[in-house]
């Protein structure tokens, strides 16, 4: 494949992934440069030992959100965006049902991105977390980026 060729899209089954992703139970539901939407299905599997969901679902949750949109708002310049700071408050426990997540970014440059990202409950719009992730932009592995 040539440095110049178009980069194929990530996969962004997040549950399918891998044993992580399929763990935090994040499930896109629309992903562009501007906006990421998102639901967590929570339940008994995400659980601390004292039966609420486990903050590192939530935080895993903001980072995979951040990551995906801030990745796609940089994709048509070779570059992919990783997380260099996840900041994660924890408002409110939750022990199941349906969890909406929205990421949208605050500042988006060239070289770095600054995302928030809210995970509220389906039913009443709780606030549940509440994170902010700053992000790198950097040259996907194998590719240059346009000059």
């Amino acid at each position: 494949m040539s440095d110049d060729a178009p980069a194929a899209p990530p996969d962004l089954d997040l549950v399918q992934a891998n044993a992580f992703g399929r763990a935090t139970g994040l499930q896109l539901t629309s992903v562009e440069a501007r906006r990421v939407t998102g639901v967590i299905d929570a339940g008994p599997e995400q659980h601390t030992p004292w039966g609420v969901v486990h903050g590192g679902v939530y935080c895993a949750a903001i980072e995979a959100a951040a990551s995906v949109g801030a990745s796609t708002a940089v994709a048509g310049d070779g570059r992919f965006a990783v997380g260099v700071n996840n900041s994660t408050d924890f408002i409110r426990a939750t022990t199941e049902g349906r969890l909406d997540v929205v990421a949208e970014p605050i500042q988006q440059g060239r070289t770095q991105q600054l995302w928030e990202v809210r995970i509220t409950r389906a039913g009443d719009g709780a606030l549940v977390a509440l994170g902010r992730v700053r992000l790198q932009n950097v040259k996907l592995p194998g590719r240059r980026p346009p000059a």
